[in-house]
């Protein structure tokens, strides 16, 4: 199977679950099953690519175990909230823009079946790597390692701050979330690098920049950041923005001892 046809069908197959998803949130109002459906069809992107994939074992192999293991954490992870937390606040703004308009909301399903391919795009160039190097396996094994456990450790730390009755209305900052507003965020979009370093000595080994470039844009700008700092005012208020000026949106720095009132 070329690289070709694996991403048509992982697309046949993602729209289609997308649809079963939007049938759901129909009945249920919770969209996040979205999130949920998006990890899990990127570890099947994964692994598909990886089984047909014509290159060395070793990238291949990397590629179905630990960025198929990624997405899988990632959508256990989310399917726990969704079972059992609210509706996400994102989702509930959308809500209250479209209401229960189906097409709407089926329009929203597809594009998520689409940004699955797109985000399955940076395998390719692994499972057709012919040429590893050592030391860019090695590399890619850091990057994953260091992004999969600060993004699991920062929702760990927002989990048991969220547990306390009396933290309720209040902002976390404690551990990763006293040097970055999104850690784990962050933490996820460095884990894309992996897929660079693997592909190194891969003639597609361009394509794998389409990781952490798109994911630095959707979490950023488009539906990571905006969406969750939205929510954030609207819920915690003068205590948001104050944490707001003193910590950094994105990238781990010291906090400021005073508010500067610039974002950074």
């Amino acid at each position: 199977m070329s690289p070709l046809h694996a991403l048509a069908a992982l697309w046949i197959l993602a729209s289609a679950v997308m649809s079963a998803g939007w049938w759901w949130q129909h009945r249920r109002r919770n969209a996040g099953v979205a999130d949920v459906l998006w990890s899990a069809l990127l570890a099947v992107g994964a692994w598909t690519l990886a089984a047909w994939g014509a290159g060395s074992s070793a990238p291949r192999a990397l590629l179905a175990l630990l960025g198929g293991g990624w997405a899988l954490r990632l959508s256990v992870h989310l399917l726990r909230r969704v079972r059992r937390e609210p509706e996400d606040g994102r989702y509930q703004a959308l809500r209250a823009r479209w209401s229960d308009r189906a097409g709407n909301w089926f329009a929203f399903f597809q594009l998520q079946a689409l940004s699955v391919v797109l985000f399955a795009l940076p395998f390719v160039p692994v499972a057709a790597n012919r040429h590893p190097g050592a030391a860019w396996l090695a590399a890619g094994a850091l990057f994953w390692f260091t992004g999969v456990l600060g993004e699991s450790l920062a929702d760990r730390q927002l989990a048991r701050w969220r547990s306390v009755p009396g933290n309720r209305g209040r902002t976390c900052r404690t551990g990763l979330w006293r040097y970055s507003r999104h850690p784990n965020y962050f933490f996820e979009w460095l884990h894309w690098f992996a897929y660079v370093a693997w592909s190194v000595g891969s003639p597609l080994a361009p394509l794998a920049w389409l990781g952490p470039l798109a994911m630095f844009i959707f979490l950023r700008y488009l539906s990571g950041v905006p969406w969750t700092e939205q929510q954030a005012l609207r819920t915690r208020g003068e205590d948001y923005r104050d944490y707001q000026r003193r910590t950094s949106v994105f990238f781990p720095w010291f906090p400021l001892s005073r508010p500067s009132g610039v974002d950074r």
